[in-house]
């Protein structure tokens, strides 16, 4: 078995069998290419049944001098997924990572904004400009639904349930899950839809795309982060935000009002409660005053 003939089948087996994004199977690909980069620069012939644990971490020695902790560590579970289905598969009698260890990543809280700088943010759209109002609803609908900036691209207009206050979001592996839609959002997103884009042509296969640019053609994860940098920039927004900022806040801003982890892990789409607890940062303050407000000790000298 050659190289491309296992990164092929393992495409396939993250795509049939795990149900992975074609997003998330790119990375995996993009992982495994650089050590077959490496290979061939370094005139190593060896393949992907025969490679052993000396020959991965001298490529993992040659990486380290040029990544940062947190991207040697997604080559190493890469690359560890890779050999476990080559494994599971009887290609090879062990995984030539066992013994491998990722470097320890601290745990990052992510960036959030508060509710006065979202606001500030959507007030800055410049509703007379052709794409104002397309652009206004995309802020609305990202921090208000706590999407991914894939899930908002990808949203149709046969997705929204308004009636029912809900919106249908498919999520990463092509989960489904129906978001509910304050009454702010649906008047921004029916707004677009019926005054703007109505009198767009959409392109051929993309008539059910919610949101398009001006050509008809569905956006791209590019336009987005490009609407947003510059909205931030306008602004004077001195953050450095993405789209996902905004579903952190949407995340952070339930928690710190009172919904509880369940609720907002089934609104995000988490498989796991531990990953919703990541967006769940609380500051030391904010700790204090509870212990203080509710511990019978608090009160007491």
């Amino acid at each position: 078995m050659n190289w491309k003939d296992a990164l092929n089948d393992f495409n396939y087996y993250l795509k049939l069998e795990r149900g992975l994004s074609d997003n998330s199977i790119v990375s995996y690909s993009y992982d495994i290419q650089k050590l077959i980069t490496f290979l061939e620069k370094n005139k190593i012939s060896v393949s992907p049944i025969k490679i052993d644990e000396n020959q991965i971490q001298e490529f993992i020695y040659e990486v380290a001098k040029t990544m940062n902790t947190t991207s040697q560590a997604r080559i190493i579970s890469g690359l560890r997924s890779f050999f476990d289905y080559l494994v599971f598969e009887n290609y090879r009698d062990k995984n030539p990572l066992e013994l491998v260890e990722a470097p320890k990543i601290g745990r990052k809280l992510p960036d959030t904004l508060n509710l006065e700088e979202i606001d500030l943010l959507i007030r800055t759209v410049d509703l007379s400009h052709p794409q104002g109002e397309r652009n206004r609803a995309i802020i609305e609908t990202l921090y208000s639904c706590g999407l991914r900036v894939s899930e908002l691209i990808n949203l149709k207009i046969s997705d929204l349930f308004f009636e029912e206050n809900f919106i249908k979001v498919t999520g990463k592996g092509d989960k489904q899950r129906f978001v509910p839609v304050s009454p702010v959002t649906k008047k921004y997103i029916l707004l677009y839809k019926n005054e703007i884009r109505i009198h767009q042509t959409p392109k051929k296969g993309k008539e059910d795309i919610l949101f398009l640019n001006r050509r008809g053609n569905q956006l791209t994860r590019a336009m987005i982060f490009t609407i947003v940098k510059d909205l931030a920039e306008k602004a004077n927004l001195n953050k450095n935000i993405s789209p996902h900022t905004f579903r952190h806040s949407f995340a952070t801003h339930l928690l710190e009002n009172g919904a509880d982890l369940s609720s907002i892990q089934q609104m995000l789409g988490h498989e796991s409660i531990a990953t919703t607890e990541i967006y769940m940062h609380i500051d030391n303050k904010k700790l204090f005053d509870v212990l203080e407000k509710y511990h019978p000790r608090s009160n007491k000298s």
